[in-house]
């Protein structure tokens, strides 16, 4: 159970806001809920005075069992936690629009018996403590996640962290971080040869946990652990930075043995049961053993995030050039909360069309985001970085919600309306929000639901997401499958999930052009489609030549450049009027 979960529960059972957001905590510090609600007794209600908000209090009494200090001679840690004080009170304030005290979030003086019957009376706990709850802890999450690095920068003494549940991880983990930063200093210093930062981490590890559970994901960690322990000799120093995120730092005669000892390893951590892993791997040779030891981590950290999304090699060293692609994705996660709030992301229309009819059939809702200074961002700079930190649900959400709207405007203006796709990442195909999201959207457009088609691509194999699928056609929704043939499991896919469309990836429009045998694959898989009662719509298309080729194995429904490239939707609004009158 969540944080979260835990103090709604307390909540429901009329404990006041203090006890239940400290009650939330109680474990991670190995207090039982007895007496952390003893400790908390007296902070509800403003102090009883309708003053700070318990919310408040209980959270620095939390920030407090992870952060405090006991020692009154260490002024570091008192600074330290005064800082942190200081930030929680900012960013509750912030979260609750400068609202901090019990009176105003509850529009009553709980310090006045007609303003504490006025509570009662009307459920005003239940009804305006949550916001000021999930804030709090929210901020909390945040702040003793971050924890770690903070300690771990800092020259505070590692004894005086005070002794939980919680922390006792966090201080093995930072001791350890430590040992091999003091090791790896030594090293710099003494090394008779050149010396090389190799930082890993298991591409997709988020979807391991979620498909096999963490617990299966930190047998993960503890079976390369102890590879590594294998693997590396004495003079190698490693550790696991974080989750799934690891260093070795060794000594090396030449690039060719550094690319064997990766080569070496990967073979041994790559196979776990039954689950074959990918890896990605960045390399940093030491040019300056002068330089400082987290620059030189940062740099083989680059290299990493580079080789992650690089399909033709799971190795890269270090290049400058990849300082401009890490200085681009701080960018986009600084400033991707903006963009929503301030509607710089945009929704483009590519148009789909029929080839023997030459008219317009449907749409697909693409996403664009056009910052007020760097001006357009194309999807394959911010995608894979949203994907990557879960961001990507607010985008589609966003966009979801101007496809309905868009449909609704079509409805309005009395346009002959088509259908128009939205994409349906992964992330949302493993709970149950979405199709609640959708239904939604649905319903307070009023629009009919098969005007919204969903889009799943053809990767997102495994039970789990089939049963989504199915739960959504089961409520009505069209379902094509996108970028068929671009993995190994199309056809896999096709007997768990019943899609009523499949999209050809344009890998095939390719293919189809250049060589005999590709021809022949796409008739297969037309011929195929026809039989199974699928729609069939080719991607990619470009020129003249796919579309006659297209046509005469039978294929009419196309999308690409050759028709129209993705447009913004006046744009497309204006299309579909002209194709009316015409």
């Amino acid at each position: 159970m969540t944080h979260r979960e835990k103090a709604e529960q307390l909540l429901q059972q009329q404990y006041h806001c203090s006890q239940a957001l400290f009650g939330a905590f109680a474990d991670d510090f190995g207090l039982d809920l007895k007496t952390a609600f003893k400790i908390s007794t007296c902070f509800g209600g403003g102090m009883r005075q309708g003053g700070i908000c318990g919310c408040i209090t209980a959270s620095l009494l939390v920030l407090g069992m992870a952060m405090g200090f006991y020692d009154s001679q260490d002024r570091e840690l008192e600074i330290y936690g005064n800082k942190k004080t200081d930030e929680f009170i900012k960013r509750f304030t912030e979260g609750m629009n400068g609202m901090t005290n019990c009176r105003d979030i509850l529009g009553q003086d709980i310090s006045m018996p007609d303003g504490m019957a006025a509570i009662r009376k009307e459920g005003l706990i239940l009804k305006k403590c949550p916001d000021a709850l999930n804030i709090s802890i929210e901020i909390l999450e945040e702040m003793l996640s971050s924890y770690l690095k903070d300690i771990t920068e800092s020259s505070i003494d590692l004894e005086d962290i005070p002794e939980n549940n919680e922390m006792q991880s966090i201080i093995k983990s930072v001791s350890k971080l430590r040992r091999f930063r003091r090791n790896v200093n030594n090293l710099l210093l003494s090394a008779t040869k050149e010396i090389a930062f190799i930082q890993f981490d298991i591409r997709k590890f988020k979807i391991v946990n979620d498909l096999y559970g963490e617990k299966f994901g930190d047998e993960i960690l503890d079976f390369i652990k102890k590879q590594l322990d294998i693997h590396c000799s004495d003079e190698q120093y490693f550790v696991n930075l974080r989750s799934d995120v690891f260093m070795i730092v060794t000594e090396y005669d030449s690039e060719e043995w550094l690319i064997s000892f990766i080569q070496k390893l990967d073979q041994k951590i790559s196979n776990f049961k039954d689950v074959k892993l990918q890896l990605s791997y960045g390399v940093y040779t030491v040019e300056d053993n002068r330089m400082e030891l987290r620059q030189m981590e940062d740099r083989a950290a680059m290299a990493r995030k580079a080789a992650k999304n690089n399909i033709l090699a799971n190795i890269l060293f270090y290049k400058e050039q990849f300082k401009e692609s890490l200085y681009n994705r701080k960018f986009i996660e600084e400033n991707m909360q903006a963009a929503i709030s301030e509607r710089q992301f945009m929704m483009y229309l590519q148009p789909k069309y029929s080839i023997a009819k030459n008219e317009i059939i449907g749409a697909e809702a693409l996403v664009r985001w056009r910052h007020p200074e760097r001006g357009m961002i194309f999807p394959d700079q911010f995608i894979p970085i949203i994907e990557e930190n879960g961001f990507i649900r607010k985008v589609d959400y966003y966009i979801w919600a101007e496809a309905c709207r868009f449909i609704r405007k079509c409805e309005d203006a009395g346009i002959m309306t088509c259908p128009v796709s939205v994409n349906v990442s992964r992330v949302h195909l493993r709970d149950d929000e979405c199709i609640h999201v959708l239904s939604d959207m649905i319903k307070s457009n009023n629009i009919p639901k098969n005007l919204l088609e969903l889009e799943i691509t053809e990767t997102a194999d495994d039970q789990q997401v089939s049963l989504k699928a199915l739960q959504l056609k089961e409520e009505g929704f069209t379902l094509l499958m996108d970028d068929f043939g671009s993995g190994y499991s199309s056809l896999n896919i096709l007997l768990e999930t019943p899609f009523d469309v499949i999209k050809l990836d344009k890998k095939f429009m390719e293919n189809m052009m250049v060589s005999g045998k590709g021809r022949l694959i796409l008739e297969q898989v037309v011929s195929m489609a026809d039989k199974l009662d699928l729609g069939l719509l080719a991607e990619g298309v470009e020129t003249k030549d796919q579309i006659e080729l297209l046509q005469s194995i039978g294929c009419d429904q196309v999308q690409g450049y050759y028709y129209a490239k993705p447009m913004p939707e006046e744009e497309f609004f204006e299309l579909l009027k002209k194709q009316q009158a015409s």
